[in-house]
């Protein structure tokens, strides 16, 4: 009876498992990447049934919160975009293999007059046939979709199902919503990559409307540093309004962390420093820092303004 039971056991986890695994894509017309499109959902939202509207795939709930939109589309004619990482090659979506688009924030927020609206972010990877996300040095493609409530409504003003690519191994950062200007907002993320067992250099990455499309409208670099045995630094920002600009506000971005210089052995390398440490890094050992940077809004993209004020502390 034992054995009975346990070959149905078996039987039914390798069922199960070939069920999970067996991920099948979906044809879709070309009219899912149309900017124009419009998309009307009732009250109240639900980010992945919204996305599912967006890109009618195969809907997957594997184990771990994977959760994902399996599709294709053929008669889609692939287009470039920018990957972060500077990966080499012509990076085009869709992707050809398929693509698996996930949910990666579902964000409210209100304007001045209380209007109400949500943002949707979504990731998109390359179609893997386990439901995994691969490749350190790929981003993965940043996608969204804004609407507004009308009623017991919420209407698609905005859609780009493709913005660009950040992180590592096709998994894009969590964007999170800031307020640039006067009922202006943007979405911040860091981005963060680096080679196995080194350390990993974070950029900060705003990405706003502008010239009809959204797109990234600055990056610092140096914004952090992780997984070195040696140094570490993080960063925070703020909005300034001390200036009264009622768009595209100025940025101050503060930067303090630590260094010790790297002993070379296997787990300790040496790290790539802001411009602002490497004279003190040449004559020292190991301090502690802070950095402040602000940034402008000139024509195109933000830009340093002024020269960085550095502090030290704790030299030897």
């Amino acid at each position: 009876m034992r054995q009975i039971t346990l070959h149905l056991f078996l039987l039914v986890s390798s069922l199960c498992f070939a069920q999970e695994t067996d991920l099948q894509l979906k044809n879709t017309s070309d009219t899912i990447l149309n900017t124009k499109r419009t998309l009307r959902v009732s009250d109240p939202f639900d980010g992945v049934k919204t996305m599912q509207k967006l890109f009618p795939g195969n809907l997957y709930h594997l184990a771990d919160k994977n959760t994902f939109i399996s599709w294709k589309c053929k008669p889609c004619k692939p287009a470039p975009f920018l990957d972060v990482n500077g990966t080499e090659g012509d990076q085009l979506f869709p992707y050809t293999e398929g693509v698996a688009t996930r949910l990666l924030a579902n964000i409210d927020y209100k304007d001045s007059k209380g209007n109400q609206f949500k943002i949707i972010a979504f990731n998109h990877s390359v179609h893997d046939e386990d439901g995994l996300q691969t490749g350190r040095f790929s981003g993965g493609l940043l996608g969204v979709a804004k609407f507004a409530k009308n009623g017991n409504f919420w209407e698609m003003k905005s859609f780009q199902p493709a913005v660009a690519a950040f992180g590592a191994f096709a998994r894009c950062p969590t964007p999170k919503l800031v307020e640039i200007g006067e009922d202006q907002y943007a979405l911040s993320l860091v981005h963060a990559n680096g080679g196995a067992g080194a350390p990993y250099n974070g950029y900060f990455y705003l990405i706003a409307g502008f010239d009809g499309k959204y797109q990234p409208l600055m990056e610092v670099d140096n914004y952090s540093l992780t997984n070195s045995v040696s140094s570490d630094w993080s960063s925070s920002y703020t909005v300034t309004t001390d200036n009264n600009k009622k768009f595209f506000r100025d940025f101050k971005i503060v930067t303090k962390g630590s260094y010790k210089k790297a002993k070379g052995t296997e787990d300790d390398f040496e790290v790539d420093l802001p411009a602002e440490l490497t004279e003190m890094a040449k004559n020292k050992k190991s301090f502690n820092f802070e950095i402040e940077r602000r940034y402008a809004f000139k024509g195109k993209f933000y830009k340093m303004i002024d020269k960085p004020v550095v502090k030290f502390s704790n030299i030897k």
